[in-house]
């Protein structure tokens, strides 16, 4: 299991575990995380899971591919850097520890 950290807007944290081969996505989803809503449960045809990288970890992930960039740009107010979609971040025993900052809104 790896131990994300999901952020809230108003601050409140969110520990849960997520299995490996999972999604940070599908980890939100399946313990009620409010801020990530996934309408499209994970197709990468929305930006409704978006949620800006914790710094430290921005250059410890794989890289965008360009679905994803392309959706991020209907997201609310996108980070270049650190903004990502959690439907396409896989869950590896390598981020142990994520943490994510869930936007605003979802839009």
């Amino acid at each position: 299991m790896a131990k994300i950290t999901y952020i809230e807007f108003n601050g409140t944290e969110h520990v849960v575990d997520v299995k490996p081969g999972m999604t940070v996505m599908e980890g939100a989803r399946d313990n009620g995380i409010p801020g990530i809503d996934a309408d499209c449960g994970g197709a990468c045809a929305c930006s409704t899971c978006h949620v800006y990288i914790d710094e430290t970890w921005v250059d410890r992930l794989p890289a965008k591919e360009s679905m994803e960039e392309d959706m991020l740009d209907f997201a609310w107010h996108p980070d270049p850097v650190k903004s990502r979609l959690t439907c396409q971040i896989k869950v590896t025993p390598e981020i142990d520890g994520l943490v994510v900052h869930i936007p605003e809104k979802q839009i």
